[in-house]
This record gives C-alpha cells, sequence and structure tokens, in this order.
C-alpha cells in the first residue's frame, strides 16, 4: 500500500515509524514531515491547508490510505473534503472535530448528556467575563474557545491573572475571539486516556500522563507538551469502566445524534479525583508527545488497525501491547514557549547509539545539506520502553546528554509522580 501521512511533528514521525513496520507497506509520503520522517518516507513540500495542492498529490501519487496527525486540518474539514473525491482516510470528520475545535461545544454536549466535567460559564464580551470573576472562587480555569495548540488554558490563582488571561483572549492572542469560557478548577491528577473508532465500534488504545508545564515540578506557563508516560499509573478497572461508561459512550452518542460518526482516535484528557474522572477536554487526534510514547508500545499491526477503522471492522480486530513502560523526554529550544531561535544545527544525533527499545522522534527540525537544524520550539523527542519507569527516564536523560546540544533545555523530572513518589 501507498500511504500519506499529514503532518510535521513527533506524532506524525512516531506514526511514520510504526506503519513503516508494516509488510503491506511499499511507500510512504509525508505532507510536509520533518528530518526524521525524511529518514523512513518522502517529505513532500505542501502547505496542510492546501486541501486542493493536497489532493492532486495523492490521486497523482496513487495513495491507498490518507493518515491524518494534526488537529488544524481535521477541524477545518479535511476528511469530508477527501472523501468526496473518493480518497481513503482516517481520522474524524469537520463536525465530529469541533469536540477539540470548540471548548464550548464539548461543554454544551456535557451539558446534555450528563458527563461529569467542571462547572463552567460562557462568556460573549470581556465586560461581562470581569463581573462574573469579581465574584469567583480562585483557582480558577480561563480557556479559548478554539484551537490554540495546548497553550489556551490559564490556570489563575487570583483575579488579576484571570482578567488578564481574559484580556489576551478576547485581544485575538488565539484567533479571532467572541466566547471565553470560565471553569472552576478541578483538584485532582490528570490521565490522557485514548480511544480508536471506526464509526460503530471502538476499542481502547491505551492511556499515559502528559507534562504540560515548561520546568520541573510542573511550574510555569502551559506548552505543547514536555514529556509522557505510559501507561498511566492511575489506570484500574473499575476507573477504566467508569470512564468508558459515563464519558466516551454517551460522547459518542452525541455524535451519532447529530447525524454523524465517529472515525479516528478520540483523545479524553482527563482530571482523576478518588478514582471518578471528570472531562478536562476531547482532542480529536493522538497527543503529541504521548502518540511518540505510546505507539512503541503497540505489537498489533498499526497499519492493519488503521484500515480496519477506514472499513468499519475494528470489531474483528484484537489489539495487543508490549507489558512494559514507556517514558518519553521533548528536547526544546531555549526560550520556548516564549521567542527561540530556528534553524541551529544539531550535532551529535548519529553518534548516539540506540537499542531496539530506544527511540528518537524528530519534531521541529529540518535537513539541510545532509545535515540536521531546528526548525520549531519542540525538536526532539527521546523515548524508551523498558520494565520499569525510572529505567527508561535514566535511558533517556543519558541520551539526551550525550546529544549535548547546546541550544536546548528539557525536563529532567518526567514521570515523577510514579518515579520519584
Amino acid at each position: 500500500m501507498i500511504i500519506s501521512i499529514i503532518g510535521s511533528g513527533g506524532r506524525e514521525h512516531a506514526i511514520s515509524k510504526k506503519i513503516s513496520e508494516s509488510p503491506q507497506v511499499s511507500k510512504i509520503y509525508c505532507i510536509p514531515g520533518n528530518a526524521g520522517t525524511n529518514e523512513i518516507a518522502e517529505n513532500i513540500e505542501i502547505d496542510v491547508d492546501n486541501f486542493d495542492e493536497i489532493k492532486n498529490f495523492l490521486i497523482k501519487s496513487k495513495v491507498d490510505l490518507v493518515v491524518v496527525g494534526p488537529e488544524k486540518p481535521l477541524v477545518n474539514g479535511i476528511v469530508d473534503f477527501l472523501e468526496k473525491e473518493k480518497i481513503k482516510v482516517f481520522g474524524p470528520k469537520k463536525i465530529p472535530s469541533k469536540l477539540e475545535g470548540s471548548k464550548i461545544f464539548t461543554k454544551k454536549i456535557c451539558k446534555k448528556y450528563n458527563i461529569p466535567t467542571a462547572n463552567f460559564g460562557i462568556f460573549e464580551n470581556i465586560e461581562d467575563t470581569f463581573k462574573f470573576l469579581k465574584s469567583s472562587n480562585f483557582p480558577i480555569v480561563v480557556k479559548a474557545d478554539g484551537l490554540a495548540s495546548g497553550k489556551g488554558v490559564y490556570i489563575c490563582e487570583n483575579s488579576n491573572a484571570a482578567n488578564e488571561a481574559v484580556k489576551e483572549i478576547f485581544d485575538g492572542k488565539f484567533g479571532e475571539a467572541k466566547n471565553v469560557l470560565i471553569e472552576e478548577f478541578l483538584k485532582g491528577d490528570e490521565m490522557s486516556f485514548f480511544v480508536i473508532c471506526d464509526g460503530k465500534n471502538f476499542q481502547n488504545f491505551q492511556t499515559a500522563q502528559d507534562h504540560k508545564r515548561v520546568y520541573e515540578g510542573d511550574k510555569g506557563k502551559n506548552t505543547g507538551g514536555m514529556g509522557a508516560y505510559s501507561p498511566s499509573g492511575l489506570i484500574n478497572y473499575d476507573l477504566e469502566k467508569k470512564i468508558i461508561d459515563k464519558i466516551i459512550r454517551p460522547t459518542l452518542k452525541a455524535i451519532e445524534d447529530l447525524g454523524e460518526n465517529y472515525k479516528g482516535f478520540l483523545y479524553a484528557g482527563l482530571m482523576i479525583k478518588d478514582n471518578e474522572p471528570y472531562l478536562i477536554e476531547y482532542n480529536v487526534r493522538m497527543g503529541d508527545p504521548e502518540c511518540q510514547t505510546i505507539l512503541p508500545l503497540l505489537k498489533t499491526d498499526f497499519l492493519e488497525i488503521l484500515n480496519s477503522c477506514c472499513d468499519e471492522r475494528l470489531d474483528k480486530l484484537k489489539i495487543e501491547w508490549k507489558n512494559q513502560k514507556s517514558l518519553c523526554v521533548v528536547v526544546c529550544s531555549k526560550g520556548y514557549p516564549e521567542k527561540f531561535q530556528n534553524n541551529i544545527k544539531i550535532d551529535n544525533l548519529k553518534k548516539l547509539n540506540l537499542d531496539k527499545n530506544d527511540f528518537i522522534f524528530h519534531a521541529g527540525t529540518k535537513k539541510n545539506n545532509g545535515e540536521i537544524f531546528s526548525n520549531g520550539g519542540r525538536v526532539l523527542n527521546f523515548v524508551s520502553i523498558s520494565s520499569n519507569y525510572k529505567e527508561s527516564r535514566d535511558k533517556v536523560l543519558k541520551l539526551i546528554n550525550n546529544l549535548n546540544w547546546s541550544n536546548s533545555f528539557f525536563r529532567k523530572d518526567i514521570g515523577f509522580k510514579v518515579i520519584d513518589k
């Protein structure tokens, strides 16, 4: 089969790598890809927002299956667009993708279908929001409604911080803002819970714990993700059943009631308190860096899973996993998530000794004259799988230290809640 993967991050490199292991694959194209995907696929320089150009390339190249990695083209309707052209594509359509594209859309579904979540209010202008905040208890959570690359969420300890967050959102920091979402602050432990759906059936697709804050000890600003481990240390049989019965099934029923079906990954960001799950938000694709953390644990042919979803026969497939622990640390450009420099050469990558349980997934990289350069805030993902989280973290940190890239920083405490407690 000829496969095309849309996207350019660490998630897309991990997807490419896993798909490349399938004996069914004859060729992989990445649109636009990065320096890492370039090693296992052919990168095609097309803007992911240019649906017509993508379609023309897919038809010309006789691509058998398209896998959409990032959220933006999904929210903008690329699946609907390609399906009209009779192109086989894995990912949810435009209306189901509103689960990520609009936090308010998701909150309204939660209210209607009694899905456990934080209490919330929706405000259309800055004055009404300020008025509400005056009588609020803190900490409180302020959220931009639309896509914000994981950065449109503010946990505010006082009214000054909340007012500043509201100003930034209404001033257009994350694009035009018609509404702002204010939520109560839920105390507990976060967990990422993944399912994969074929429109009729779904199966669990592992759990993970992401680390969003930029600094160690979960301090500082939110980022796209500084590292993750899988499976989550919180998951157990009772909790899994509650997540499926109280959150996943009602959500899929809500999509069905809209006259749609859900095909693709569904990623529930949860808060767990006293073994009870609360929905924080949905993503309509694999997380990044959770994807890089989870896929090395997968034993089943990944391409077979994706094909079974597209063909609505997921219930005929058994998904199997390695009984190991996986941990990922993200190496970032100095200054991220604020200002940082691109085009900084990364030496020593080829000198690193990886065994079969070690992986380096490129995110913000590009290749120039055979050399690798940085091309983003989150640059490389180092992953190791082993029998325990500490061993995985030790191996990853040793590899990063051997890389010795002077323009980088990273969190050394990924997994601290399960390793250092």
